[in-house]
């Protein structure tokens, strides 16, 4: 049951990844922090954690740092406006970051 939980997971990260590569950086965040958090960067971490989850597990070190992303994201989503489809981007993003851990958690039992 795990390997199928994993499996349907890695599909739907595997597409929203694919949108993601298509999507354009809403540029109004570019060199904008929200409640402290860089916004390029925290767009920058998730998907290196993203992209590696999809070669395999995450080592620690990673998995810590999108658990970290994962929390900033769900802590500055609701202080974005959605100039430039800004809020669908990081909606995907926080998306795949959950995912990501997921499976994760899901590959270490």
């Amino acid at each position: 049951m795990i390997a199928n939980m994993s499996e349907r997971g890695l599909n739907l990260l595997s597409r929203l990844w694919g949108e993601h590569m298509r999507a354009s950086f809403p540029p109004h965040m570019r060199r904008r922090e929200i409640e402290g958090e860089d916004m390029v960067l925290l767009d920058t971490e998730i998907a290196g954690c993203v992209s590696s989850s999809l070669s395999g597990p995450l080592d620690e070190r990673r998995h810590q740092v999108l658990l970290g992303c994962l929390a900033a994201v769900e802590k500055v989503l609701p202080l974005i406006d959605d100039e430039g489809g800004a809020i669908e981007y990081y909606e995907r993003l926080r998306e795949m970051a959950a995912l990501a851990a997921e499976i994760g958690n899901a590959d270490a039992r």
